[in-house]
């Protein structure tokens, strides 16, 4: 799998493994009014320097102003979802059209959808052989819940057709917006409830469920706020929870076989968490909710730098999910006990596992993770622990620099250190 990131697995009860999507801003940086004026100056004396820009091709002329009007359709489009207007949503399309956007309406407004705006890329082009139709990418960006949030952005392809005052919207289709595929919302109809910190969605079918994920993920949330390595922690955890169906499809599906949970980056700071309905384990998701909301309140919007870190961004999530509790009640032990015994090389950097590994494997290496985690909080402090994780994972500075200049200790001993903890624990 590209650029794997946290998750977590299903071994003897479960584990998690999260995919987090990178996303990259893009600022724009003005130039002063002297400059602008000195390169003018200069451009007069270029060949055909003062001459008219050449003007558009009659085809390029044509896309414009359908763009044009295919803007105007997606403001209407726009200010009539947040405005809870259905029939002023629904106005936009083509009658072969509603049924889709009718379920995608009531979503997002289930979802509580508080910003929705819709940014066209490029100009239409022409639908081939099929006169008078057009497709447009749109990136819409949206907030759930709260108001002034940092919007998501999604990518999705639209066709149009041409007629009458206005063009009428055809079809909407999945997401591009690799690599975190279809959100929940797109595809599927929903169910919500919302908490002070939390908003938790399943289908229909699973709606029985959403009081008790509500109040676990209201409690994870409590825990998973204090991982908020680089800011403020986010303005609500969104929790999807998914029947077999939807696991497949929701975020592109395609998760290695011991997934239970994984998190992924969807853009303005906001990682979207999922929860496998078939893989929770026995006593609850509570423990699964604050390993997998902790990803969500401590990873960088461009997620983790890659496989030799995933043991420290793995082993905070776990030391988020064990809640203060003794290590001798983690529930991996035994698996920790088989890798350290087996054909681990004890290097951290060499811990994630393989998408087809065992869930003996997985588990072993979730728990190495957590307990080399644990020994640094042991050592350091929470606050400094979380200082090395902040320069290892948000700043991108190697793990030997960042060590030496948080830690005060140099990374080989320290390392050495942490294994020799994870041996003694394995017993």
């Amino acid at each position: 799998m590209p650029d794997p990131g946290p998750v977590r697995p299903v071994p003897r009860r479960w584990w998690p493994w999260a995919a987090v999507a990178t996303v990259l801003a893009l600022l724009a940086c003005g130039v002063p009014a002297a400059l602008l004026t000195g390169l003018a100056d200069r451009d007069t004396d270029r060949p055909g320097a003062g001459r008219a820009a050449a003007p558009d091709d009659p085809a390029t002329l044509a896309a414009r102003r359908v763009g044009e009007r295919l803007s105007a359709q997606l403001d209407r489009q726009a200010a009539a979802l947040l405005g809870g207007d259905r029939a002023g949503f629904l106005a936009v399309a083509d009658r072969g059209a509603r049924t889709e956007l009718t379920r995608r309406f009531a979503a997002l407004r289930a979802l509580r959808v508080s910003v929705w705006r819709a940014e066209p890329e490029g100009l239409p082009t022409p639908v081939a052989g099929r006169p008078g139709q057009w497709r447009q990418l749109v990136t819409f960006r949206y907030c759930l819940v709260v108001p002034d949030c940092a919007p998501s952005p999604v990518l999705i392809p639209t066709r149009w057709r041409e007629g009458g005052d206005a063009p009428l919207l055809l079809a909407v289709e999945e997401s591009r917006s690799a690599p975190a595929g279809a959100r929940p919302w797109e595809v599927s109809e929903l169910v919500v409830a919302v908490g002070a910190r939390t908003i938790v969605a399943t289908t229909p079918a699973l709606r029985g469920k959403l009081p008790g994920l509500l109040a676990e993920a209201e409690e994870a949330a409590k825990v998973a706020d204090r991982y908020a390595v680089a800011g403020p922690p986010p303005d609500r955890y969104r929790v999807f929870y998914a029947g077999r169906a939807e696991w497949r499809r929701w975020y592109g599906g395609g998760r290695p076989k011991w997934t239970a949970g994984y998190a992924v980056g969807v853009g303005g700071g906001h990682h979207e968490v999922v929860l496998n309905a078939d893989a929770l384990p026995a006593p609850g998701p509570g423990e699964l909710l604050r390993h997998e909301l902790t990803h969500a309140a401590s990873l960088p919007d461009r997620g983790h730098p890659g496989r030799p870190a995933w043991w420290l961004v793995e082993g905070l999530a776990e030391y988020a999910g064990a809640d203060g509790a003794p290590v001798s009640r983690y529930d991996g032990l035994d698996e920790v006990r088989r890798l350290v015994t087996g054909d681990w090389d004890g290097r951290l950097e060499a811990l994630a596992p393989a998408d087809a590994a065992t869930a003996d494997r997985v588990g072993g290496s979730y728990g190495v993770g957590y307990l080399a985690v644990r020994h640094l909080v042991d050592r350091y402090g929470e606050q400094q622990t979380l200082a090395f994780f902040r320069s290892v994972v948000h700043d991108r500075r190697p793990v030997d620099e960042a060590s030496e200049q948080v830690l005060g200790e140099r990374w080989s001993t320290l390392h050495e250190q942490c294994v020799g903890y994870v041996r003694s624990v394995a017993g």
